[in-house]
């Protein structure tokens, strides 16, 4: 039977271990912008999903003052699926890069890989603004939910 003092060293070893592995992974800067304007937009939550999972990690998300997000997911992580909420945070912004096409609420999967490398500026399907990429950088555009978008969104349900 082990003793207190072997349980106690037991769990040290572990809440160590555990703060090593939390601190690996990769950083990504967020930055949502307007579709039309090109404006910096600050949303009310950010929805991170990963790999293809529904599950919401609001945990892995920090909103900045100067209107950036960071991200911190584990090494493991291969994609990412980002939508931005607004008022109560109850309604999702449109992604602009799915803004024309008929199922508006599609994921779209981003490639870890690729936004550590090279950056990821989204396609803008809300108007012809523009953004250079940066590595570690992921930039995506979007607009507010219409009074067309709400009926249609309704009615889905």
């Amino acid at each position: 039977m082990p003793t207190i003092r072997t349980l106690a060293r037991l769990a040290c070893i572990i809440a160590i271990g555990a703060s090593l592995h939390a601190q690996t992974g990769k950083t990504i800067t967020v930055e949502l912008r307007d579709g039309k304007t090109g404006l910096p937009v600050t949303p009310s939550n950010l929805l991170l999903r990963v790999d293809h999972h529904d599950t919401i990690r609001s945990e892995w998300v920090k909103i900045n003052d100067d209107n950036t997000m960071t991200i911190s997911v584990p090494d493991d992580v291969k994609e990412i699926s980002l939508q931005a909420t607004y008022g109560d945070g109850m309604d999702t912004y449109i992604n602009c890069d799915v803004a024309k096409q008929s199922d508006k609420e599609r994921l779209v999967w981003y490639a870890i890989d690729v936004i550590m490398k090279t950056g990821v500026v989204t396609s803008n399907e809300c108007s012809k603004t523009e953004y250079p990429a940066k590595a570690g950088a992921f930039v995506f555009f979007v607009r507010k939910r219409s009074a067309l978008d709400r009926l249609r969104n309704s009615g889905s349900e």
